[in-house]
């Protein structure tokens, strides 16, 4: 089974926002978001019309994890090795409200 290889790049941290920052910001809508492992930006997914959360990847690409910021939902995805993964131990994700 892939293991990310990435995990060294996460920090504590706390969401950017409610909702997609940049889609708040120029008045558009997502609809799912994931938050930034490294600095806590909160974008909109790949089958939101902007895919802020992508965006800020490519922008900060030493930024490769996300988290599902969706209520109830705790995986991780990695940009660099192309995974879906959960970690074993991890606090239960945030969510927006």
């Amino acid at each position: 089974m892939a293991e990310c290889t990435h995990l060294d790049t996460v920090a504590d941290v706390q969401p950017s926002s409610t909702g997609c920052e940049d889609c708040l910001r120029i008045g558009g809508r997502w609809v799912h978001l994931r938050m930034c492992m490294r600095c806590g930006h909160v974008g909109c997914c790949d089958n939101s019309p902007n895919r802020h959360a992508t965006a800020h990847w490519r922008e900060h690409p030493d930024h490769p994890l996300v988290r599902s910021y969706e209520p109830g939902e705790d995986w991780w995805w990695c940009y660099l090795d192309q995974l879906l993964f959960e970690v074993r131990g991890a606090p239960p994700a945030p969510s927006h409200p």
